[in-house]
């Protein structure tokens, strides 16, 4: 699959919105460290996700109440003209003239009365219309300023664990879950230079309180200590230093450790 063929495959957008598997995460990051083509395609998705919600914002049609004022208008032209048709011949008496003329007025008052009323809803339903898309859009913006916020932590911290652990020293070791726990699994990384060993093992499941992961070193047949793991040393501090070894595997202990493994509580083992 060619740069072109991998950026469509629409696994940027999923690594955006937290869809991706942490294999498909890992790789990413890795291919946009070394290429700048992803690295674009990624920061450009990132800054349509921000403008969505602007961009969604609606107000009301600027012409409603001029349409409005229009309606009302014609309506009026035709009360007076049908008003007109209906005026008594000169022979009535001036007092009736008086009165279908006082009537007209009130019917015009009242015309006006009500235009002036069905303006000032009018407007009240625009302004609240408004407000309301106003106040959904600074929601959706605050939810995808926050999303942005986690994915730049989560890819900073990505970032700090591949500087750690891209040196060509270093061995990498795959430790895949035994038969109890057969979706488990985690990687050593082993510095071939300085012998200082590091683990990353979040894919395991979170241990239960009292209760932390140990990792083993199989060196001539025997466990040998390695360390103990914690969310915050995870491929960032070294656990210990293993001058040799033919295997890994990790157990689960009590705090602070054990100093020989619980072989019903292995969680994962790998060979070199």
């Amino acid at each position: 699959m060619n740069t072109k063929e991998y950026i469509s495959s629409g696994i940027i957008e999923s690594y955006i919105l937290g869809l991706a598997s942490p294999e498909e995460a890992s790789i990413l990051e890795c291919v946009m460290k070394n290429n700048a083509e992803v690295k674009a395609a990624f920061e450009e998705a990132q800054k349509t996700l921000e403008d969505l919600a602007t961009a969604q914002a609606m107000t009301p049609p600027e012409d409603l109440k001029s349409k409005t004022w229009s309606k009302i208008q014609k309506e009026q032209i035709t009360e007076e003209k049908t008003s007109d048709v209906s005026k008594p011949s000169m022979n009535l008496r001036i007092e009736e003239k008086r009165e279908i003329k006082g009537t007209e007025k009130n019917t015009n008052w009242k015309s006006f009365t009500v235009a002036a009323s069905v303006l000032f809803l009018v407007s009240i339903a625009g302004n609240l219309y408004w407000l309301n898309r106003q106040s959904e859009a600074k929601k959706e913006i605050v939810k995808l300023e926050t999303a942005n916020q986690a994915q730049n932590l989560a890819l900073q911290k990505m970032n700090e664990k591949w500087q750690t652990l891209s040196g060509s020293n270093m061995q990498i070791i795959a430790l895949k879950g035994v038969e109890k726990h057969p979706e488990a699994k985690a990687t050593v990384f082993w510095d071939q230079k300085t012998k200082e060993v590091y683990l990353n093992a979040e894919s395991l499941p979170k241990a239960p309180k009292g209760m932390q992961y140990q990792l083993w070193a199989i060196a001539d047949g025997k466990p040998v200590n390695a360390g103990m793991y914690t969310e915050e040393k995870d491929s960032k501090i070294a656990l210990s230093k293993i001058p040799k070894a033919q295997a890994f595997a990790i157990t689960l202990e009590k705090e602070n450790g054990s100093e020989v493994p619980t072989m019903e509580n292995m969680y994962v083992m790998g060979g070199i």
